[in-house]
């Protein structure tokens, strides 16, 4: 299969539509992570991503026949503007189903290359399977976005270019999704320079590619993260997934890292950032996860004067997306770290506070006055000298306060930080996190679903631009003699991803 998947890629159709993207030096990156890092700007291809690649590759070997009924994918981004663009290229029907939660931005952009949009559901997997339908009652030939061999091969002309345009790589590192580019590029390395070590990355709320890795099939997710969107799929494809088990097992090529690169949503933000401040582009989640791993894994395996690529995958993003990423960038950082400190309520506490900070800017400060002898604290603290620095910041604030450090709760920074104003004291209150569709109409059909019997005692929603708004809710829950499982069996019923928190730091320390 893998020499196979080599000659298709040596025999690939993509620079009818695609151009050969730069292989850039990023000096500061390198300087800051004592390896010299080069990026493969795929965000500079005519859809500003790779995914035209595959999808032109595999349209333009069609039959005849095929080719003039047309074709048909599911996507609600990059896949879909490859193949839109290939269709307009080749002068044939196209058409792609999006589901509704798409951004305009993101259905204009199909449009205006010739695609034919068709919005259908929710979600993206009731858009597949209408896809995979029309496609059968009128004789559309479905263009899948990465399980399908000339996909693939596709996608693996960025590890011929990689290898023409700088011979001395040492290590590639590649943001994982449904598998197709990290399957293209190990398949062509471990043939042609069978040195170079293919580094997996994925975001950590939607890591098919460990999960199958770890049980040796593929397996499906119960729940996938849409931040980063691009790679949001909750199972690897099978023939992306049969190609990395060859890549790494003890054979001549490259070994594929088994032991995946984890990276979240504040690691990913403030790789974008590093990104700009190295070429003033813009990237978008997904594109920006290979700099975000390859940050990480330098840390942990100490690795030094190497010769690292970092895929640039895709720059398609919603502008008003910024705003969130650019909070999340100084925690991913460690520019910034929050506590929870519990403070005497007497004069002159706060003052007293502040100097045992011993003069650190302090970014944000939440506090209501408490008819207790004690006030909870939500505190931002500027860092210059990262992780270390959080430390000595806690030791110091735990010297003579209680504290906590919500750096990493992503409830605190997602919400707790927003609703901080005193305690409500609902004895049956529970807390949940509900993952709404971002489509008018939502929250109607949340309340009415969620019928007259549970009360809402708290609500918290921010938009950041993805396909998903993140609400924390507070319920009153009935009695439980009454009804024992009527709260959890009406989320249930509603549909929407959620998870109970009741026990969550922050709202217990600041709303509960």
């Amino acid at each position: 299969m893998l020499s196979r998947l080599v000659r298709q890629i040596l025999q690939a159709t993509v620079y009818d539509v695609a151009i050969e993207t730069p292989l850039e030096a990023a000096p500061r990156i390198s300087q800051k992570l004592n390896n010299t890092i080069r990026f493969k700007r795929e965000d500079l291809q005519p859809v500003f991503s790779f995914k035209l690649r595959g999808a032109y590759n595999r349209i333009s070997q069609l039959p005849k026949s095929q080719l003039q009924r047309g074709v048909i994918t599911a996507s609600a981004g990059n896949h879909a503007q490859g193949v839109a663009l290939s269709g307009k290229k080749l002068g044939i029907r196209a058409v792609i189903v999006m589901p509704k939660t798409t951004p305009d931005i993101k259905v204009q952009a199909v449009r205006q290359l010739g695609g034919e949009v068709i919005l259908h559901g929710d979600s993206f997997d009731i858009a597949n399977t209408f896809a995979i339908q029309k496609a059968e009652q009128e004789g559309l030939t479905f263009i899948p976005p990465y399980d399908d061999e000339l996909v693939i091969a596709g996608q693996g002309t960025i590890a011929n270019e990689i290898l023409r345009q700088w011979r001395d790589v040492d290590y590639v590192f590649v943001a994982v999704g449904g598998g197709g580019l990290i399957a293209g590029v190990a398949a062509y390395l471990g043939e042609v320079a069978p040195h170079v070590k293919v580094i997996p990355v994925e975001y950590d709320e939607s890591a098919c590619l460990k999960a199958a890795f770890e049980t040796q099939q593929r397996v499906v997710l119960p729940h996938v993260g849409l931040f980063a969107d691009g790679t949001a799929v909750a199972q690897i494809g099978a023939k992306p997934f049969e190609v990395l088990q060859l890549m790494k097992s003890d054979r001549s090529g490259p070994i594929v890292e088994p032991n995946v690169v984890l990276v979240n949503t504040d690691e990913i933000c403030a790789a974008i950032k590093d990104t700009f401040d190295e070429n003033r582009s813009i990237v978008e989640p997904s594109g920006a996860m290979a700099l975000a791993g390859i940050k990480k894994y330098v840390a942990q395996q100490g690795i030094r004067d190497k010769n690292i690529v970092s895929i640039i995958c895709g720059a398609n993003m919603n502008f008003d997306r910024l705003r969130y990423i650019a909070e999340r960038t100084e925690l991913g950082e460690r520019r910034e770290a929050i506590f929870a400190v519990t403070i005497p309520e007497t004069k002159g506490a706060f003052l007293a506070f502040c100097r045992t900070l011993q003069g650190r800017n302090i970014t944000e400060f939440n506090y209501r006055a408490s008819a207790s002898n004690e006030a909870h604290v939500f505190v931002g603290i500027s860092l210059k000298f990262g992780e270390k620095e959080r430390l000595e910041i806690f030791e110091t604030l735990q010297a003579k306060y209680q504290v906590d450090d919500l750096s990493d709760d992503e409830v605190a920074k997602l919400h707790i930080r927003y609703l901080i104003g005193g305690h409500a004291k609902i004895a049956n209150e529970r807390l949940f996190r509900v993952e709404f569709p971002e489509r008018p109409g939502a929250l109607l059909t949340f309340l009415e679903r969620l019928g007259p019997n549970h009360n809402i005692s708290l609500f918290h929603y921010r938009n950041h631009g993805a396909a998903e708004g993140r609400v924390l809710v507070g319920l009153e829950a009935t009695d439980a003699q009454q009804n024992p499982d009527g709260l959890i069996e009406t989320l249930q019923s509603i549909d929407y991803p959620f998870e109970e928190i009741s026990n969550n730091l922050g709202y217990l320390r600041f709303l509960k």
